[in-house]
């Protein structure tokens, strides 16, 4: 079998000697150029399985050649060579395509792991369809165009190290997006670590992340690896990362540049290979402007953006979802079905919850339903009346009462306890606004929670809130259940 072809282009003599010298000792088969034209001639007239170039050459630049080689040798992965401390060279050169990158002076670790990883996916790319068809793939259902294109997407940027930032309102399916991108990936075989960053307490941040040693603080009775060292050779994927607090930001940023992390406790640094992907509902742009989230760290993650649409864009999925859902909450048994009325329902609502929303919804209605099938009535849809209406299809629909209208006091429903209040009628402003807030919500929430006898699923539904929504304003308004 004929050994895999790199071809190296620098200009440093003995740099290129190294590298290849490397290389061979992995059992690779190498050319070498040291300048664009050169390494064009080479492309040209041979195929290779990766090609590794600094960025600086003395008849152009690296990144030229990365742009070429991305339209018009799409199958052919690209690693860059910058200099210390270049980040935005890096991020330039992932922008435009390259695998991956390496910063100067080359750590030969860093360098064979760079290639056994470029080499795994060195293969052609599969077409949409057959993505489609894989099981793994299926975690994100719907056949919808937006969705086939979200596939292509997740499909191509599997093949790239590139760090990738994905967006998308709560319940859209970020995490399963991640999930995707690793299972198409070349880390397929190697761990995914989910790490929220909005449930973390700031004070065990860094142990968290990056690990101890045993007596690094009072409670380290042993070593513990972090989440970077937990990910090694995967992906490690910071949901909810706009939560970060500045502090940790900051090394989190050393980290990824450096790739190297340091225990609590610890002397020394040790390696990490982990493909970054970071996800937000928050728009991370605005949150920079606001001074909230360190502008170089956004630069860094945001390499490649990956934007999930809402349910109600992809309604045509709404069908689809629904049946892996209701067949998932029986369990093996007949699954409930829903009512042609039923379906036309779900398609006509918003859906601010998304995804997540709809599985809470169906799962409700499982219980109500008769006979194992779910009428309107059983998906207890806000907002919707008893009259019924008709939406393009020409499914019947229940109609919704406008959502800008604010309901009189004694119209508003049970799960709205406090309706809206004209400020000129408050006896006074208040002194400490989110003081006054605190103690509206903790009231509102009492409310709530008495009137279920502290049942928190009930309570969450009354509050049109979601569960870990209701237990995480608990825990910061003090609010217990009584004894």
């Amino acid at each position: 079998m004929t050994a895999p072809r790199i071809l190296v282009v620098d200009d440093e003599p003995d740099l290129r000697e190294l590298l290849e010298i490397t290389l061979v000792k992995m059992g690779l088969d190498v050319d070498s150029a040291a300048s664009l034209e050169e390494a064009r001639r080479l492309l040209a007239a041979r195929e290779f399985a990766l090609v590794l170039t600094d960025m600086r050459l003395t008849d152009g630049q690296g990144i030229d050649l990365v742009r070429e080689i991305a339209a018009n040798h799409k199958n052919l992965p690209v690693a860059v060579l910058t200099a210390f401390g270049s980040a935005d060279n890096a991020v330039a050169a992932l922008k435009a395509g390259a695998f991956d990158y390496l910063s100067k002076p080359v750590g030969l670790d860093q360098l064979r792991t760079m290639v056994q990883s470029a080499l795994r996916i060195s293969q052609p790319e599969r077409p949409v369809s057959a993505v489609e068809e894989t099981p793994r793939n299926l975690r994100l259902v719907g056949q919808s165009a937006v969705m086939r294109e979200l596939r292509a997407q997740i499909a191509k940027l599997a093949r790239s190290m590139a760090p990738i930032a994905i967006t998308g309102e709560s319940g859209s399916g970020k995490e399963l997006a991640a999930r995707d991108i690793h299972a198409q990936s070349a880390r397929a075989d190697k761990p995914f670590v989910a790490v929220n960053c909005g449930a973390i307490p700031e004070t065990l941040m860094e142990a968290e992340f990056f690990g101890y040693r045993k007596g690094a603080f009072t409670g380290a009775t042993e070593d513990r690896d972090g989440f970077f060292q937990a990910a090694n050779g995967g992906t490690l994927l910071l949901d909810e990362v706009a939560d970060l607090p500045l502090a940790m930001q900051v090394k989190l940023l050393r980290a990824i540049q450096e790739r190297r992390v340091r225990k609590l406790g610890a002397t020394a640094e040790e390696s990490v290979d982990v493909r970054l992907i970071s996800a937000t509902h928050q728009h991370l742009a605005g949150c920079v402007e606001r001074g909230t989230f360190r502008q170089d760290l956004y630069y860094r993650l945001n390499v490649i953006e990956l934007a999930l649409p809402p349910l109600r864009e992809r309604t045509d999925d709404i069908a689809m979802l629904s049946a892996r859902i209701l067949a998932r909450l029986a369990g093996g048994a007949a699954p409930a079905v829903l009512a042609p009325a039923a379906l036309g329902a779900l398609k006509g609502y918003a859906f601010p919850g998304n995804v997540r929303e709809l599985e809470n919804i169906l799962e409700r209605a499982v219980a109500f339903a008769a006979g194992g099938v779910i009428e309107v009535a059983d998906l207890a849809l806000k907002g919707v009346t008893g009259t019924t209406g008709v939406i393009g299809n020409g499914a019947a629909v229940p109609q919704t009462e406008p959502a800008d209208l604010p309901l009189e006091p004694e119209e508003a429903p049970a799960g709205n306890p406090v309706p809206p209040v004209a400020l000129d009628l408050l006896p006074a402003l208040p002194c400490d606004l989110p003081q006054y807030l605190d103690a509206m919500e903790r009231e509102i929430m009492r409310r709530a929670l008495e009137k279920t006898r502290y049942n928190r699923t009930q309570a969450a539904d009354l509050l049109g809130i979601s569960f870990r929504q209701l237990r995480y304003r608990m825990q910061r308004l003090g609010i217990h259940e009584p004894d």
